[in-house]
């Protein structure tokens, strides 16, 4: 009887102790309402705690972000509205765990974000991104780069209108000519005109304009200037229009460009001048055999024998053998093509054949004294001219053999160019330069022997 007293007595007081440590915890200062569960077997779970559900806002306090897994809470915290809260028997302390319905759609990726979003308050989040522009200039110079560029529809719509604006070549070049013709245009003005013109006429389509404009004229008026920049400037503007343009050539030949040019050559003019009209006469008589006939019928060749004799500096020499040596390749060529029999020769290139016929260059070559005029460009210490001359004299040596043998001072270059320039390449192949220039060189001379021999 009295050990049944004593056990009523021990589980009263436990009874008191549990009843004071419940109100002490309920009676803790919260704004969370805690609503005790039972569970569904009516028990207490594992006999140590009992659950309850949050049910109101959590207000400002500190929010905890429950898991599937129970965990404690500390005093001041919060759980979210849904959560499950329980009250461990054992410890004292409240434990939580998401709840039933936010267990199921709560996935890793969202409780990642929320427990960002719930440990970065607004400010912070505003430092560190000031602090991330401040480590970050070239976000800044990017912005200053592109406030100085206007929007693509609006360059879009500015362009549109320019496109009114713009000048065609044509309109360029009836513009220049206009000024060029004015009275009241200076030297000046009509040197920047003719510099312009020149870049345009390389042009085919700008070269035949210019004729139909009649630019070609005012070119010509420009040659027979007494100003010598704008002789030279004019000079440039016709040998860049006529350069491989077959219209413009036929127009030049008619015009008298060919007889303008040689008079300017056989008159004393500086030596800049003569380069420019040589530049002009070469490319008015390159692949044009009825202009190269005018140019023999009107003493082309006597003017140039003239110019190559007073041209002491070679300069002027090289070019003029240059342009009687293409001249002469050209003959050959069509002439060589006319004899293959393999090539069926069309109307077009019969008619070439027949045009080059009769242009007798070989003949006033040899009459005008060339054979012996060509070999004293060997002189120079150019070997560039020397190149020229060598080609030069092989291209003429079938009119010229005779000549050629006769002429010891060339027979004596000839071996005395040959015995320098195989030096030259014996010392090139020592420090292992092979097919040099000089190689070449010394390959024409003696072919050029082999000729005369």
């Amino acid at each position: 009887m009295k050990l049944t007293s004593s056990s009523a007595a021990g589980a009263a007081l436990l009874l008191l102790l549990c009843c004071c440590q419940i109100a002490s915890i309920v009676g803790h200062k919260t704004d969370s309402a805690l609503t005790v569960v039972k569970n569904a077997e009516g028990r207490e779970r594992g006999g140590t705690d009992e659950e309850a559900e949050v049910t109101d806002d959590e207000g400002d306090l500190e929010v905890v972000q429950p898991t599937e897994d129970w965990q404690t809470l500390k005093p001041g915290q919060a759980v979210p509205a849904g959560s499950h809260v329980r009250l461990n028997l054992q410890t004292g302390q409240r434990e939580v765990k998401l709840g039933e319905e936010q267990l199921k759609y709560w996935t890793q990726e969202h409780r990642e974000t929320e427990g960002i979003q719930s440990t970065i308050s607004p400010d912070e989040l505003k430092r560190a991104m000031k602090k991330m522009e401040e480590l970050n200039p070239e976000r800044k110079d990017t912005d200053s780069v592109a406030s100085k560029f206007r929007p693509l529809d609006e360059l879009k719509r500015d362009m549109a209108q320019l496109d009114l604006l713009v000048e065609t070549d044509v309109q360029i070049m009836k513009r220049l000519l206009d000024q060029f013709n004015s009275s009241n245009s200076t030297t000046e003005q009509k040197l920047n005109i003719l510099l312009e013109l020149e870049y345009l006429v390389h042009q085919v389509d700008n070269g035949q304009t210019l004729c139909s404009m009649r630019g070609l004229q005012l070119i010509l008026e420009g040659l027979n200037s007494t100003d010598i920049r704008l002789q030279e400037s004019s000079a440039f503007v016709l040998g860049s229009a006529v350069s491989s343009n077959p219209v413009v050539q036929v127009k030049a030949v008619e015009s008298g460009a060919l007889q303008t040019l040689l008079t300017t050559l056989a008159t004393a003019q500086p030596l800049r001048l003569k380069k420019k009209v040589l530049f002009a006469v070469a490319s008015l008589l390159r692949n044009f055999p009825y202009a190269q006939r005018h140019f023999l019928s009107h003493g082309g060749l006597q003017v140039l024998s003239e110019l190559f004799r007073a041209d002491g500096g070679g300069v002027l020499r090289t070019r003029i053998v240059t342009m009687l040596y293409d001249m002469i390749s050209e003959k050959e060529l069509i002439s060589q093509a006319g004899l293959d029999l393999d090539q069926v020769m069309d109307a077009s290139h019969e008619e070439r054949v027949h045009q080059y016929s009769k242009v007798s260059l070989q003949v006033d070559l040899l009459e005008k004294g060339w054979c012996n005029l060509v070999p004293q460009l060997l002189e120079s210490t150019e070997h560039d001219y020397r190149e020229k001359a060598l080609r030069a004299l092989l291209a003429m040596a079938p009119m010229c053999l005779d000549q050629y043998r006769s002429d010891s001072s060339l027979l004596g270059s000839l071996l005395s160019l040959r015995d320098q320039y195989q030096e030259m390449v014996q010392s090139e192949m020592i420090v292992g330069e092979e097919n040099s220039y000089f190689e070449e060189i010394v390959e024409l001379i003696n072919a050029l022997q082999v000729k005369i021999k």
